[in-house]
């Protein structure tokens, strides 16, 4: 296996039943040592569509973390030190609509946070940053990866009666890891909400304290547990999904690598992603412990380049 050195442009976190890259040509496993402890796993670094992509396992090799216990600041620090512009997740969810049938793909723009116990910020400890967050995820790559997800369902010679792209939608992240109860869900239904899941609302907040592009394929597994014809949700059953909807959430990551390599990595579009500290710094710069800098070097050195 060769050593890579360069900058990994493209990130790829995968959920519940995405542990590994089949098509990625690997180049390197390499551990990651952030001021916030140990990503989930190591980062597995290779060559996809002919771009350099990086993948983390999220809740590690073996599943062996809980939505709670994930490390998400590493996990977003780690690829962010690497170079990585754009990151792509790949989740499992529960479906809070008739129309969201299990083995559909949600790609959401919205998010309602019900987590309590996780750390979903870079900043503090003498360093304070507001950053916009009304608009959640890049439309730039969710468009990318919703035209992906549905040539993946056209390439794989389903019908549209057997699966559907959905493009837009709200995500409610709840904190786990027991699933819901049913008056939650119900509750969730009145609110307008699409899918349910443990995991996106952390990663897209830090990512866009972290400037990169974030979108998320939601995959669902389930009708959560207000289906009134469709069984409660159960482990046994969302793994039987699991597996059928590994597949087309590889083929959804490399058609949208793809697209970002088209793009020359610069996708026609409007996003703040990349600038989104740019006006959210707030702290006065002679006021800022030097400790802070360093410890988010990776995510802000251009706005401190001369600390």
């Amino acid at each position: 296996m060769s050593k890579f050195t360069g900058s990994v442009p493209i990130g790829v976190i995968g959920g519940s039943g995405l542990y590994t890259m089949d098509s990625l040509e690997v180049l390197e496993e390499r551990v990651v040592e952030t001021p916030f402890g140990q990503p989930s796993d190591a980062l597995i670094i290779g060559r996809l569509e002919d771009l350099e992509v990086a993948f983390l396992s999220r809740h590690g090799r073996g599943h062996r973390l809980m939505p709670s216990e994930l490390p998400f600041r590493a996990n977003i620090w780690a690829m962010k030190s690497i170079g990585v512009r754009y990151l792509i997740s790949v989740s499992a969810v529960g479906s809070l609509q008739e129309a969201y049938a299990p083995r559909h793909v949600v790609v959401p723009d919205q998010f309602i946070d019900r987590t309590r116990h996780r750390p979903d910020t870079f900043f503090g400890d003498g360093l304070v940053a507001h950053v916009g967050f009304a608009d959640p995820v890049c439309p730039v790559l969710t468009d990318l990866m919703a035209d992906a997800a549905e040539e993946a369902f056209e390439d794989s010679g389903s019908t549209p009666e057997e699966v559907s792209v959905h493009r837009g939608g709200t995500y409610v992240c709840m904190e786990g890891p027991q699933f819901s109860t049913r008056a939650e869900s119900f509750l969730y239904r009145s609110w307008g909400a699409d899918i349910i899941g443990m995991t996106n609302l952390q990663e897209a907040k830090l990512a866009r304290e972290a400037e990169i592009c974030y979108g998320t394929f939601g995959m669902v597994t389930d009708y959560d547990c207000w289906h009134e014809t469709e069984e409660d949700v159960t482990v046994e059953a969302v793994l039987e999904i699991l597996r059928d909807n590994a597949a087309t959430g590889q083929a959804a990551v490399r058609g949208t690598v793809r697209r970002l390599a088209e793009a020359g990595l610069e996708p026609r579009g409007d996003h703040t992603c990349p600038d989104a500290l740019r006006t959210a710094l707030i702290t006065q710069p002679d006021v800022v412990p030097a400790e802070a800098v360093e410890r988010l070097r990776p995510i802000l050195g251009r706005y401190f380049s001369g600390s």
